[in-house]
């Protein structure tokens, strides 16, 4: 089963570009209300960017320290807290794109991709960690938080804020083509 969705996991990052850029292309159907979409969309935006950060500092993805099984932080709450901010990034996106009749379409769009790179991660993890990765499974939530289960707090995460944030500063860069976008419309 794992080989079967290697390839979408492998692709994860580029399946989320031909949803963003129909968004920044197309202007049919907008919703002309600034004062409503920017906050709500910035809002949804910022906040997966912060639920990445705070997901960051106890995974430790691309900052070169040695990988064990995390489950502090987010992680003790909900097994994918990085694709939940992920999702919450383009529904942001997606607010920001004044497509708002698109949400449904890009919640739809997520929950398909990354429910199928999830099945992927998860067969990885059960085959690396084996009954310590299946009791975190059977402990922890897949996607809807319960609330947190007591867990140590980790090895000093705040160590970890200043890379982390670093390693998503590029996570601001998906929100620049809808502020084109708005300053191109708002031309016309």
């Amino acid at each position: 089963m794992r080989e079967r969705y290697l390839l979408i996991y492998k692709l994860r990052g580029i399946l989320m570009v031909p949803p963003v850029a129909f968004m920044v292309l197309v202007c049919s159907h907008e919703t002309e209300w600034d004062g409503l979409v920017w906050p709500l969309g910035l809002a949804l935006f910022l906040g997966g960017i912060a639920m990445r950060i705070w997901a960051q500092m106890h995974l430790h993805y691309r900052l070169r320290v040695r990988k064990k099984l995390t489950t502090t932080g987010p992680y003790s709450v909900v097994r994918n807290p990085i694709y939940i901010a992920n999702t919450s990034i383009l529904l942001g996106l997606t607010v920001l794109s004044e497509l708002i009749w698109f949400v449904p379409v890009m919640l739809l769009w997520s929950m398909t991709v990354y429910g199928l790179v999830v099945r992927r991660e998860e067969a990885h993890l059960l085959e690396k960690y084996g009954t310590l990765y299946e009791e975190y499974r059977r402990a922890v939530p897949r996607w809807v938080p319960r609330g947190p289960r007591h867990s140590p707090a980790g090895a000093d995460v705040r160590r970890f804020l200043a890379p982390s944030v670093a390693t998503e500063l590029h996570c601001l860069l998906w929100v620049l083509p809808f502020i084109g976008k708005e300053l191109v419309s708002s031309l016309n």
